[in-house]
C-alpha cells in the first residue's frame, strides 16, 4: 500500500522536490499589509492591524470577544489562570497531546492529571472523564472538585482538538457541569471546525487558537483568546503586563504578561484570515481524496467525528501495528515525503512522569499506530498547477 499512498502524494502535489508536512502559503494580502505597518512604524504591540485581526477572527468564530497573544501557549495560560487555576491545583487533560497543552497547566503551577481519549475524536474521553472522577474524585461542602489522594482542588478540564477533529465537547460539558469544572477547549489546531455547527473554541469556557508556522494560517506566532465580553476584559488586561489605562503614568494593578501580539504579525494574520474559507475547502478536498486513496488498505483513515466539520489540519492514518507505523515512517521519509508520528504521551515525560494518570489504553494504542501525511495547501509546497 506504501507505494500507491506515495505515488498520490506526489502526483497531489505535482513535484519530485521534498514535501513537508503543512507549509504555510502567502498569496494574498501579506506584503501589502506588513508594509503598511512598517509604513506606519507601529510594528510592535500596538496597531490597527492588532483590532482589526481581533474583531475579525471574533466575527469569524461568532466569539463575543478575541484577545490576540503572543503565541497559542499564552492564550491557554492565560484562559487557566482566568477559570482560577494557581499553585498546587489540578488540570485534566489528555495524554495525547502537544506538550504546550500540559506546559500551560505546569506555568500556572498547578499538575495534570492524564485522562484517556476516544480512538473516533482522538480527544479527551467524556466516558473516561466520568470514570475517573467517580473514582478519585468529590465535591466538599463549597462544591469545589477535589482530589481523593490529597485533597488538592481540580480546577478544570482541557481537552484538545486533535488535528483539527472537534472533541464530543456535549459529553464533555455534561460531565463538567456535574463536578462544577469550567471547561477550556485548547483549540490550537482547529480553526475552522465546527462541532455541530458551533465554532471549536467557543463551546467551552473559554478557548484558545494558535497561529504557529505550521497551522491552517499562522502569524509567524501568535495565539488568541475566545471568551465572552467579560473574560475578554480581563485577558486583554492580564496580556498587556495589567496597565491601567493613563495618558503617561505607568501603573500595573497586578501581576500580568506581556504577551501581547505585535502589530506585524497581526498585518500578516488579517491577510491570511481572508483566505481561510478557501484553505479549508482545499484541505477538505484534500482529506477526501486520501480516503479514497486508502479505502480498502490496511491504513484507516481518520474523519471528522459525526456532528463536526473538521479543518482537517493534519491528515492522519492509523496503521495494524507500530512495526507497520515504523515501515510507514521509514519509508516515506527516505523518499522526501515527510511523515510523523502521533506525539508521545505526556505520562511518559520527565516532567509530568509522576502525574496523577487513569487507565489510557485508547491513547497507547493510538500512540502506536497514528502517523500524519502532508497536509499543506498545495501551492505552499513550491509545486506549479497544472
Amino acid at each position: 500500500m506504501l507505494q500507491p499512498l506515495i505515488d498520490f502524494v506526489r502526483d497531489h502535489y505535482r513535484t519530485n522536490a521534498f514535501i513537508p508536512l503543512h507549509a504555510p502559503v502567502f498569496s494574498g494580502n501579506e506584503k501589502a499589509y506588513v508594509g503598511e505597518t512598517i509604513d506606519s512604524t507601529f510594528v510592535s504591540s500596538v496597531g490597527a492591524f492588532v483590532d482589526r485581526f481581533e474583531q475579525d477572527m471574533a466575527a469569524y468564530t461568532g466569539s463575543p470577544r478575541a484577545v490576540a497573544t503572543v503565541n497559542g501557549t499564552a492564550a491557554l495560560h492565560v484562559a487557566l489562570r482566568l477559570v482560577g487555576v494557581g499553585p498546587g491545583d489540578y488540570v485534566i487533560t489528555q495524554p495525547l497531546t502537544f506538550v504546550a497543552t500540559c506546559n500551560a497547566i505546569a506555568y500556572c503551577g498547578a499538575m495534570p492529571i492524564f485522562v484517556d481519549v476516544d480512538r473516533h475524536t482522538l480527544g479527551l474521553s467524556p466516558t473516561a472523564l466520568a470514570t475517573w472522577l467517580e473514582a478519585h474524585a468529590y465535591r466538599d461542602d463549597n462544591g469545589d472538585c477535589r482530589r481523593r489522594e490529597d485533597d488538592g482542588a481540580i480546577r478544570a478540564c482541557l481537552p484538545m482538538h486533535t488535528f483539527g477533529h472537534p472533541a464530543d465537547l456535549d459529553g464533555l460539558m455534561r460531565v463538567c457541569r456535574d463536578w462544577g469544572l469550567p471547561l477550556v477547549e485548547d483549540a490550537a489546531e482547529s480553526l475552522g471546525s465546527t462541532y455541530y455547527g458551533r465554532h471549536t473554541g467557543t463551546i467551552g469556557d473559554l478557548g484558545t487558537l494558535s497561529f504557529n508556522g505550521n497551522k491552517v494560517i499562522t502569524t509567524g506566532g501568535g495565539g488568541m483568546l475566545l471568551a465572552d465580553q467579560a473574560l475578554g476584559e480581563r485577558a486583554k488586561h492580564l496580556t498587556t503586563t495589567a496597565k491601567q489605562p493613563h495618558t503617561y503614568e505607568y501603573v500595573h494593578d497586578e501581576l500580568g504578561y506581556n504577551y501581547r501580539l505585535p502589530n506585524l504579525n497581526a498585518a500578516l494574520g488579517c491577510a491570511q484570515l481572508e483566505q481561510l474559507d478557501a484553505f479549508i475547502i482545499e484541505k477538505r478536498q484534500l482529506a477526501a481524496d486520501y480516503a479514497a486513496c486508502l479505502a480498502g488498505s490496511e491504513l484507516a483513515f481518520v474523519t471528522e467525528p459525526e456532528g463536526c466539520r473538521s479543518n482537517y489540519w493534519l491528515n492522519a492514518v492509523i496503521c495494524p501495528d507500530r512495526s507497520q507505523r515504523d515501515q510507514l515512517l521509514k519509508t516515506t521519509n527516505e523518499q522526501g515525503i515527510m511523515t510523523r508520528p502521533i506525539w508521545q504521551l505526556m505520562n511518559r515525560l520527565t516532567m509530568y512522569f509522576n502525574a496523577p494518570a487513569g487507565e489510557l489504553p485508547n491513547a497507547l494504542w493510538l500512540e502506536a499506530r497514528v502517523v500524519n501525511l502532508p497536509s499543506g495547501i498545495r501551492a505552499a509546497q513550491g509545486a506549479v498547477d497544472a
